[in-house]
């Protein structure tokens, strides 16, 4: 009799065990294998709200910047995801800091904090809570975040010693997995992005003007420092002899700098066609800019027109590089007014200068050429650059860039920017 009363129980602790394992193997089989961790979360909650028979749960995790839980999944309390609490705050924080699973019997016989903690986001929720267990999410000794029950489903509605030694064994695979598909999903998305900047990148290419063969008088060359770029350069044939050219570069680097080339090239693409004043040009462009660009955002660009005909050159410089001309006598001139660069102050009136151009070539380019430095650390500077135009001037114009920007990094100088350089040549 004594013996027979005694087995039933055994079956029972074996079957009770064999359960959690088959919960446990399931949660980790489902959360390893998915591709939606918030839909997974939920389903192992609904799992864990059935074994511990509880009215809610939910998962939050820790946003390491803000220093406080998110709620990523919840099963029957509403309106969580619209709140941030600190980790030091509640029973979260508590089992956070003590990496412990924590019962609240009733919160409220608990200390005031706690209880407080619980009335007040009742409140904004609609739910009511009577009792709490709370488990850290551990991964190699840091907590990554918490799951949380709320409410025994019983007549007194609060939890045991037994719920909270259950949740204490269920939370630890849970924080293995869900570590797992964060860093999974983690390296999804930076693959993800990586390819989404490389279709940018490939958008960019497609807004620089192709070089075209000699005689014609304007080449461009463009090399990333990274997969996008902050430079950019067009030109195009206007007609009866003349020739449109535009060059920038954007501050910053990155996704947001490129955003801001895209829209300077697009803008200029189009606006140059019918507008043939490089000052007025200019100013259309600066006070769209200033309109929209972020704050601290701003372009240098010099845009030109070239007249084969009249052999003249008009200019405006918004803030950019100093153009280099140089003559068949081997001489440089730097064309050094300019204006303020776009962006930075709207409803400014640019000017522009007619020059002479002669048996000449002028040369437009971006800070990334003369900022590149040796294995010493010197700078090419203006001078470098000056040595490699003369020695390749007798080169056609597209292939000249190629071979100036070839030897440069051949000679083991540092490419920390955009390199940009646009030349026209006096026909």
């Amino acid at each position: 009799m004594f013996f027979g009363s005694k087995k039933p129980e055994i079956n029972k602790q074996e079957d009770t065990s064999s359960k959690d394992l088959a919960l446990i193997t399931q949660m980790n089989n489902d959360l390893a294998g998915s591709l939606d961790l918030k839909e997974t979360l939920q389903n192992a909650l609904e799992l864990i709200i059935k074994r511990i028979n509880a009215q809610a749960a939910n998962v939050f995790l820790i946003e390491e910047k803000k220093q406080v839980f998110q709620c990523i999944a919840s099963k029957y309390q509403a309106y969580l995801e619209d709140f941030e609490i600190p980790i030091t705050q509640g029973v979260m924080g508590k089992a956070a800091a003590s990496k412990k699973c924590i019962r609240v019997g009733d919160v409220r016989k608990d200390v005031r904090e706690i209880a407080e903690f619980y009335f007040d986001l009742d409140n904004k929720t609609n739910f009511t809570t009577y009792s709490v267990l709370c488990s850290p999410l551990l991964v190699s000794g840091e907590c990554i975040g918490v799951i949380h029950c709320l409410n025994k489903k019983t007549n007194t509605k609060l939890f045991e010693e037994n719920d909270r030694k259950l949740l204490e064994t269920l939370s630890g695979p849970a924080a293995l997995a869900i570590k797992n598909a964060k860093t999974a999903k983690e390296l999804i998305d930076k693959n993800r992005m990586q390819k989404e900047i490389e279709i940018v990148g490939d958008i960019q290419k497609t807004l620089l003007s192709q070089n075209k063969k000699d005689p014609f008088p304007i080449a461009g060359i463009n090399i990333p420092a990274k997969v996008v770029s902050g430079d950019f350069y067009n030109f195009s044939d206007l007609g009866d002899g003349r020739f449109g050219f535009g060059v920038a570069d954007v501050s910053g680097k990155g996704i947001k700098s490129s955003l801001l080339m895209s829209k300077a090239s697009s803008l200029y693409r189009c606006l140059s066609k019918t507008i043939f004043s490089a000052a007025e040009l200019l100013k259309i462009l600066n006070d769209e800019i200033c309109e929209t660009a972020s704050r601290g955002m701003f372009v240098t660009m010099v845009i030109g027109i070239y007249d084969s005909n009249k052999k003249e050159l008009l200019l405006a410089n918004a803030g950019h590089e100093p153009p280099l001309i140089f003559s068949k006598g081997e001489t440089f001139l730097n064309v050094e007014e300019a204006g303020p660069p776009l962006g930075i102050a709207p409803k400014f009136k640019f000017t522009e200068k007619l020059i002479s151009f002669t048996d000449s070539s002028m040369y437009i380019f971006t800070d990334g050429i003369t900022e590149m430095k040796d294995p010493s650390g010197d700078m090419l500077g203006q001078e470098g650059f000056q040595d490699y135009i003369k020695k390749y001037q007798n080169v056609p114009n597209s292939q000249r860039l190629n071979k100036i920007i070839e030897e440069l990094i051949k000679s083991g100088r540092i490419q920390k920017d955009d390199l940009t350089i646009v030349t026209i040549d006096s026909k």
